[in-house]
């Protein structure tokens, strides 16, 4: 554009109002500094924007093209204006957030809980898949935020700690008994039992199956689960020993339905936090870290 954009603006006032001295109240300034800005722009596209007459101006065939290509334009800027007021007034705007169906059940979901409550005019844009990919969409600037177990090497991404989790294996007293009762109460639980975890795509699987062989913990039978929630339930109906997370177990271990079986050594605990660019110019990002505390476990 090469005119000044305070000179499509008198220009467009004076088009819409058919008349100088409307104008000129209308943008607060003087009917010659109107006048002298109308002229200039007709001198620099070298075409005659209006005809002057006794009762004001009106439009030339090639003013009038113009005004209609300025008008959109005016208007498009007034309802972005418009979109960014309702936006402060509201507490506007949308945070992607990728994570696990099992972060998200257990630990996004309370977090979520008060944030909504206190900001509930925010788009929250939900994308459930592994952590590699949430991982891989941080990075490529696709999420604003990922819930994830604290990365050991990434450094490119900035990360916020929302709880400690303790992977565990557990089972009903019944299938402890009954495998005693089978191989011998001195058998080994996880060589004799059916050890059930989840599949290999899995980032906790990855972790669960560094430390056996870390710590030299061989399984025979082994039966491997899309989900949480699924080695929740198999573990509860008695089918094997299922590695879970303890946190998400509490109710259970509390009322004798399962049986914590520690592992020796003891496997640590992994932080859950979310990930995000410290880059990332969304301004609910902020928001959303100080105000989702409430949610924390």
């Amino acid at each position: 554009m090469e005119q000044h954009l305070s000179q499509y603006r008198i220009f467009y006032e004076v088009a819409k109002t058919g008349n100088i001295s409307r104008a000129a109240k209308e943008l607060y300034i003087s009917q010659p500094a109107i006048s002298k800005a109308v002229s200039k722009l007709e001198e620099s596209l070298d075409v005659v924007l209006f005809v002057r007459n006794s009762r004001g101006v009106t439009l030339t065939p090639e003013g009038q093209m113009l005004f209609e290509h300025v008008s959109r334009a005016f208007e498009d800027i007034f309802t972005g204006e418009q979109q960014l007021k309702r936006i402060r007034e509201f507490q506007m705007g949308q945070i992607r957030i990728g994570v696990s169906n099992t972060l998200c059940k257990y630990i996004l979901l309370p977090y979520l809980k008060s944030f909504i409550r206190s900001y509930p005019h925010v788009k929250i844009i939900m994308k459930s898949q592994s952590t590699v990919h949430t991982v891989d969409q941080l990075e490529n600037g696709l999420l604003d935020l990922g819930l994830i177990a604290l990365p050991s090497n990434k450094k490119s991404l900035s990360f916020h700690p929302v709880m400690d989790i303790q992977d565990t294996f557990v089972a009903t007293p019944e299938y402890l008994k009954n495998l005693k009762l089978r191989e011998g109460k001195d058998c080994s639980l996880f060589s004799s039992g059916s050890i059930m975890l989840l599949d290999k795509t899995n980032m906790t699987r990855r972790y669960i199956d560094d430390y056996l062989l870390e710590n030299h913990i061989e399984t025979n039978e082994l039966l491997e689960v899309t989900t949480m929630d699924l080695l929740i339930e198999f573990s509860k109906i008695g089918l094997g020993i299922g590695c879970v997370i303890r946190e998400f177990v509490r109710d259970e271990l509390q009322n004798g339905s399962l049986v914590e079986i520690p592992p020796e050594p003891p496997l640590k605990k992994r932080t859950i936090g979310f990930s995000y660019s410290g880059s990332n110019p969304n301004p609910m990002l902020k928001t959303f870290l100080e105000n989702g505390k409430s949610g924390q476990h």
